[in-house]
């Protein structure tokens, strides 16, 4: 099973990068798939890209699941 991870972007980059916040870790991915994206806009990170830009409402709710999750653990 594949699971992509809500992402905040807070920097562009040269080529395609990104910086991003995924529940206060920054990491950079490509935003080569979402050349659109545009600073505090969320995206759906998958393998290092940025697969689509999502809804803020819905990054936020996604990260509420995935920490009820790591209860289980």
């Amino acid at each position: 099973m594949c699971l992509g991870v809500p992402a905040k972007v807070i920097e562009l980059m040269a080529n395609d990068v990104a910086r991003v916040d995924v529940n206060g870790n920054q990491t950079e991915i490509s935003v080569r798939l979402t050349p659109e994206v545009k600073i505090n806009e969320y995206v759906l990170v998958h393998a290092g890209f940025a697969m689509e830009i999502i809804d803020e409402s819905i990054a936020l709710e996604t990260m509420q699941y995935l920490e009820e999750l790591l209860q289980y653990e």
